[in-house]
């Protein structure tokens, strides 16, 4: 199938935005350092179970200065079931010592300076960008967004910056935050990785990987 990756990409937008209204960040927080912690905090490991961490971890630490003077064990201990807990505690407590001694302890909303931090990298920080600043500075690539972007004829690379490059190609800047989130609420939802469910999919006529899936269907009708 030949595919006007733009083209394709208004139609995906357009239907995904209709049949998940309320996508947003699952990622629970009320200001920029909490989704920074959150986010670094999500590597290797779900939303939810980083909620779940972070609800006891606000509560205990809320700023950057509680947790770059924190106990690294006590840190540790308090992050231990997010997994790579020695690590994500290194970085936290770096990235906060960084966000106090040159950012007056506020985190920047500059994509270079939240590269400088700890534990930060582009998808981190287009993250934090995106849905603590409002800012479009990219779009956020995760194993959902991947995965989806390249069953629907998006982009046929595979790593992270080159998927993020054909995205913002084919998307408008106004769509780089929100994409994402329709992205992933239809990967949890109806395009997971082992058995999409297809036949339930409000982009079935339009995906060309249906057909690798269900090739005995007819392609539903819009």
């Amino acid at each position: 199938m030949s595919i006007d990756v733009k083209k394709q990409a208004a139609a995906v937008i357009r239907r995904l935005k209709r049949e998940y209204p309320d996508a947003h960040c699952a990622l629970e927080h009320t200001n920029p350092f909490q989704l920074l912690i959150a986010t670094i905090l999500s590597a290797q490991c779900t939303d939810a179970r980083v909620n779940i961490v972070t609800a006891d971890l606000f509560r205990k630490y809320h700023g950057p200065a509680d947790l770059a003077n924190a106990k690294t064990s006590e840190l540790e201990r308090d992050i231990h079931s997010t997994g790579f807990f020695r690590n994500k505690a290194r970085n936290i407590q770096a990235a906060c010592r960084r966000i106090l001694d040159v950012y007056g302890g506020e985190v920047p909303n500059r994509m270079d300076d939240l590269l400088s931090l700890a534990g930060v990298a582009r998808k981190t920080a287009n993250v934090v960008m995106g849905n603590a600043f409002g800012i479009a500075s990219g779009v956020v690539v995760d194993t959902h967004v991947s995965r989806l972007s390249q069953r629907l004829g998006l982009t046929k690379n595979k790593t992270p910056e080159k998927i993020e490059k054909d995205l913002e190609a084919a998307v408008p800047k106004k769509d780089w935050i929100m994409l994402p989130h329709w992205l992933i609420s239809h990967g949890r939802a109806v395009c997971i990785a082992r058995k999409p469910k297809c036949l339930e999919c409000v982009l079935a006529d339009i995906c060309p990987s249906k057909e690798l899936f269900y090739p005995d269907q007819s392609r539903k009708k819009k």
